[in-house]
């Protein structure tokens, strides 16, 4: 397993943002010991890269069945293996990954000709804010992880100092590598640049998976809650419960880091689901040579023209969710919320919830009714949205799908229950006219209007028809039919652009408010008790950490999805 090296002079390094096409003498093919006698360099090129891909992806999978396997053996048999080791191997990993990313970062990326294409899809901004926003609120929680573990260090292991202190320096670093070089297309060490992505590819899923599966926190905290309560019911504690002996005591500095904890711990889980569908793209991206038909001449800018109703009724939904959601932070952080307050939260989602669905169905309908041709052209970036929005899905689909089952098991004519049931179906139906609007909107081609350039075009030719001796009163009949022709046509699309903007502008500020109430605590999944009787706590945990995190970030991927679709309407 090799790769061809550039011996050429580095004259043109400066020029990483360079997206034009190379000259054939300049292309690094790649080289792969299994295909060096193929017929052709092209087709050698072709069966090197897809076996490069192979081999990183099978070492990916062991690596994630490796970690699955001692994550499933602490859940199963936290004798033999103990959270420690689950850490300790992940902290391996960390330490791998930090070392080729510094790699990449110091070496790979500077050698001649490394990055001579950059895709203009990948990266958009507001993934890499994402990548910064998740990054330091994933920092500050393992600080608080440090000083909570550091307070009860008489029954914490020094381990759970460590885990946090390795897992600062490889957010940080992450962080780093793809901010800058998410874009990048590197055209050297092809093989050695697959294996890095794919190998953080799988502890970022491992991470992900271990914080969906890891209740240790949650279940001392539920501990406490329970001595708290026999304590008002004037029941003595129970003196062998080896939890409650490792928990937060009446010192404020321990609440704040346990309370610190608890509310940055979904922020872990988007940053790694976020950071694997950034590395996944530049690992597709890895020996990519993008021609200049892929490389878009005028960029679209985001601008607030001819949208009115869309950010009013927006703007009065964002306001609206955030005073339902303060009313519910504080009156749902008692012991024992109020029935009324998950009647309250309940009932702004069914409202809200099909006015979005019907938004999209409209939407969806004026795309087929623009009848625009759809964009063939391969990107990377733009199927990876389709997958991830699907996939994404599935996560507020399935818990919803199973609040119905736990609903409809009990008391659907109760009314919370009633409510809940209405909430769980909504969901369902919402998130998939969602998706087909924003899909097929991804994949319409761009409205560009008639730039200067054209404009002078056309005047050079209508002069040149001039110069040919047409009598200028027939010129001027051509020119009164061409531009009626134009404004027919432009005052035809100009409504349906227009429906598409307030619609998409309306859906990213109802996605922005409905990702902001559970991001920062609101999670009545788990907090009206109902289906936590059901299913049982530690089942009904790992539902609520696998579907909510993928709920969220479903939802800031509608909103990046919906901008896309806005700003190229």
């Amino acid at each position: 397993m090799s790769d061809k090296k550039v011996s050429r002079p580095c004259h043109h390094c400066k020029s990483r943002s360079v997206s034009a096409p190379a000259d054939s003498s300049k292309i690094h093919y790649e080289k792969f010991w299994l295909y060096r006698h193929c017929s052709s360099v092209q087709q050698r090129d072709r069966q090197a890269q897809k076996a490069g891909q192979l081999f990183s992806g099978l070492l990916a999978m062991n690596v994630v069945f490796l970690g699955c396997a001692f994550i499933s053996s602490k859940i199963f048999n936290n004798v033999a293996i103990t959270l420690a080791d689950v850490w300790i191997l992940l902290s391996i990993l960390k330490v791998l990954c930090l070392f080729w990313v510094i790699y990449y970062v110091l070496g790979t990326s500077r050698q001649p000709h490394a990055v001579l294409y950059r895709d203009s899809h990948a990266g958009a901004i507001w993934i890499r804010g994402s990548v910064l926003l998740f990054g330091s609120c994933s920092i500050l929680l393992n600080v608080f992880q440090i000083g909570y573990s550091t307070i009860l260090i008489h029954c914490k292991s020094k381990v759970e100092i460590v885990f946090p202190s390795i897992g600062i320096l490889f957010i940080f670093t992450q962080t780093y590598f793809l901010w800058h070089h998410c874009k990048d297309c590197i055209q050297v060490q092809h093989n050695f640049t697959r294996c890095g992505l794919m190998l953080t590819i799988a502890t970022n899923l491992l991470l992900w998976l271990l914080a969906v599966t890891n209740d240790t926190l949650h279940v001392q905290i539920e501990s406490q809650l329970r001595e708290v309560e026999s304590r008002f019911a004037g029941k003595a504690p129970s003196p062998c419960n080896e939890t409650a002996l490792c928990t937060c005591s009446d010192t404020a500095i321990c609440k704040v880091f346990q309370k610190g904890y608890i509310l940055l711990y979904p922020f872990n889980t988007e940053y790694c689901l976020v950071c694997c569908s950034v590395l996944y793209v530049m690992w597709k991206n890895v020996g990519r040579r993008i021609s200049h038909h892929h490389v878009p001449h005028t960029k679209p800018k985001f601008k607030l023209q001819g949208v009115v109703v869309g950010p009013l009724l927006g703007t009065s939904a964002v306001i609206i969710g955030a005073c339902i959601f303060m009313m519910y932070h504080i009156q749902a952080t008692d012991l024992a919320p109020s029935r009324q307050v998950f009647v309250m939260y309940y009932s702004y989602y069914i409202v809200l919830l099909p006015l979005m669905s019907v938004g999209a169905m409209i939407g969806t309908i004026i795309h087929a009714l623009e009848k625009k041709e759809l964009d063939t052209l391969k990107n990377p970036t733009r199927s990876l949205d389709v997958v991830l929005l699907m996939g994404a899905a599935l996560g507020q689909i399935g818990m919803c799908y199973f609040s119905i089952v736990a609903l409809v098991a009990t008391d659907p004519r109760d009314l919370l229950n009633s409510l809940i049931l209405s909430y769980s179906v909504l969901v369902i139906f919402q998130n998939i006219t969602q998706n087909i609007f924003i899909i097929d909107g991804l994949h319409r081609q761009h409205f560009t209007p008639p730039s200067k350039e054209e404009d002078t075009k056309e005047e050079q030719g209508r002069e040149a028809y001039s110069q040919r001796r047409v009598s200028v009163l027939e010129l001027g009949q051509e020119i009164r039919k061409a531009s009626l022709s134009y404004i027919h046509t432009y005052s035809h699309l100009s409504w349906k652009r227009r429906a598409l903007r307030e619609i998409s502008f309306f859906l990213v500020l109802c996605n922005i408010i409905m990702w902001i109430m559970p991001t920062f605590g609101a999670h009545p999944v788990f907090e009206n008790g109902m289906e936590r009787s059901f299913y049982g706590y530690s089942t009904w945990f790992v539902i609520v950490n696998f579907g909510l995190p993928l709920g969220v970030f479903y939802r800031m991927h509608s909103v990046g999805g919906l901008l896309e679709v806005y700003v190229t309407a």
